[in-house]
């Protein structure tokens, strides 16, 4: 089986993010939202991005964001992919698609939650991203009933997200989910305060996903 990919979300600290990128995480996120407690600009530079080992791709985060806006930011901070986490329509997909960019669609899931509904984007995303409905967009701490991806059936490879932490990923659901995720997408659950990473945790986690596969 192939190993599954870690990604960490929520970068903003300088000194931070170098201390993370030193342990070789598959994709870190940062998060271009004015509304999210992360939002990563004022914080990071092009250069510092550019500066991270080349093994790790580089994900912008945006909500409901105007695609030129992506586009834009794509190109200033050298983004690998974009991770799109509001109402975005398979429309806006396919127009970041015909740019030559690479993306991951963020799905909120609650119980209520349709699988059909990603039909639409599948011609258009890379990957999905099954996050917890909440009051935010992203980042709320909690996990959703896993035993809900058994709804879906999409080829698409997906991320997993939500509240995750090193207690539930040991856990009996997650080592007998029906279909594994690509990656994990880690947050607020390997965070000392909004936007810094627990370096410490955060070691304990690659030990735990990258030992096993």
């Amino acid at each position: 089986m192939a190993a599954i990919k870690i990604k960490v979300c929520g970068m903003r600290d300088p000194e931070n993010i170098r201390q993370v990128a030193a342990l070789q995480p598959d994709y870190m996120g940062f998060i271009f939202y004015e509304g999210s407690k992360r939002f990563c600009e004022g914080h990071i530079t092009p250069e510092l991005l550019a500066g991270l080992p080349a093994g790790i791709q580089k994900v912008g985060v945006f909500v409901n964001e105007a695609t030129e806006v992506i586009q834009d930011t794509v190109q200033k901070y050298g983004l690998d992919l974009v991770q799109l986490h509001g109402r975005e329509t398979p429309g806006q997909c396919r127009e970041l698609q015909e740019a030559g960019i690479k993306i991951i669609k963020a799905f909120s899931v609650d119980d209520r939650f349709v699988f059909e509904n990603t039909l639409l984007y599948e011609r258009y995303c890379d990957y999905f991203l099954f996050d917890t409905r909440g009051n935010n967009y992203g980042g709320n701490g909690t996990v959703f009933d896993w035993e809900i991806l058994k709804g879906n059936f999409s080829p698409i490879p997906y991320f997993l997200s939500g509240g995750l932490n090193l207690e539930n990923l040991q856990s009996k659901e997650f080592k007998e989910l029906r279909t594994k995720p690509f990656a994990i997408d880690v947050n607020s659950g390997f965070e000392l305060e909004p936007g810094l990473k627990d370096v410490e945790k955060l070691k304990k986690l690659f030990s735990l996903i990258r030992d096993k596969n």
